[in-house]
C-alpha cells in the first residue's frame, strides 16, 4: 500500500478545491478534465467522486485533483467524503485513468513556426501560474491572429478566468509576439 498525504489548497475559483497529493500522478503537462459523470468513462476515480452528492467535475494534472462543488453547498460539509474517496483509492495504486498517453500532447512536430512559439509561451510562463490555482491551459487553434485556448479544471467557470484570459494571456501573448497575436479567446468556459 503507498503512502498518501493529501492536503487542500483554495484557488481564485470558490467552487473549486485543489487535493494535493505527495507525488506525481501525471507527467508533466498531461491533464484530464472530467465535466460530468459520462465524460469519466475512462476514469474510475473521477467515476466514483461523481456518486457523491455536489461533486460537479474533476480534474487531474500533476500532483493534484481539482473538485468543483455545486454552488449551494460550503466545503467544509463535503470536503472529507471527497478526500475519504480519493486516499484509499491512490493507496490502493489503482489506475487514474484507463488509457496512457504515449507522446507529448503539447508539442507537435506539424506545428508552424508561430504555433510551437505560443504552445512555447503557454508551456513556460502561462501554465505554471494557472497550475497553482488548480487548473490547467490547453492550446486549441491559431488563426487569423486569434489564439484559441481551453480553461480546464478550476479555471471553468471561474469568476477570475475572464481577467486572466484578456489581462494576462493576452496581453503576454500580443507583447511577445506582437506581429502574429491580436487576440486569444477561450473555448468552452
Amino acid at each position: 500500500m503507498k503512502a498518501v498525504n493529501i492536503y487542500m489548497e483554495a484557488n481564485p475559483n470558490p467552487n473549486s478545491m485543489k487535493f494535493v497529493v505527495n507525488f506525481m500522478l501525471l507527467q508533466d503537462g498531461v491533464s484530464f478534465d472530467y465535466p460530468d459523470a459520462e465524460a469519466a468513462a475512462d476514469s474510475p476515480l473521477a467515476q466514483e467522486l461523481f456518486k457523491l452528492p455536489n461533486v460537479e467535475r474533476v480534474f487531474y494534472m500533476s500532483n493534484f485533483v481539482t473538485v468543483t462543488k455545486s454552488e449551494g453547498v460550503d466545503w467544509i460539509e463535503i470536503q472529507d467524503s471527497i478526500r475519504d474517496v480519493i486516499k484509499p483509492y491512490l493507496e490502493a495504486e489503482k489506475p487514474l485513468i484507463l488509457e496512457e498517453l504515449d507522446k507529448d500532447p503539447l508539442f507537435d512536430e506539424n506545428d508552424s513556426e508561430v504555433v510551437k512559439k505560443i504552445k512555447g509561451i503557454l508551456d513556460e510562463y502561462i501554465r505554471p501560474a494557472v497550475e497553482q490555482d488548480g487548473g490547467a491551459i490547453g492550446f486549441s487553434s491559431f488563426e487569423e491572429g486569434v489564439v484559441k485556448v481551453n480553461l480546464q479544471g478550476s479555471c471553468s467557470g471561474c469568476p477570475a478566468s475572464a481577467v486572466t484570459l484578456k489581462s494576462g494571456i493576452e496581453n503576454l501573448l500580443k507583447r511577445m509576439l506582437p506581429n502574429d497575436v491580436t487576440e486569444v479567446v477561450a473555448e468552452g468556459v
